[in-house]
């Protein structure tokens, strides 16, 4: 057979393969949604009251390095400049 022929009928049985990839594919889709859960009221307000708190932290973290690199190149310019 010539290679023409064996990547063209390769080409034949994927498209006709097709339609039952699909719906093999939605299949597995509704198999899997139907193990899904959805949290409880108190599982989100525990995991919503951890991400405030790691913001703020983040935030304190993040001023205080900002403050204490903006004090030192303050200062080793206004030292740099006068001398």
């Amino acid at each position: 057979m010539a290679p023409a022929m064996v990547e063209q009928n390769a080409v034949v049985t994927s498209l006709r393969s097709w339609p039952e990839r699909i719906r093999a594919f939605y299949h597995d889709v509704r198999t899997e949604m139907k193990k899904v859960t959805s949290p409880t009221l108190k599982e989100v307000q525990a995991t919503t009251t951890v991400v405030i708190i790691t913001v703020f932290l983040f935030a304190l973290y993040f001023f205080v390095v900002d403050y204490a690199i903006s004090n030192t190149l303050e200062r080793g310019l206004r030292y740099f400049s006068h001398h």
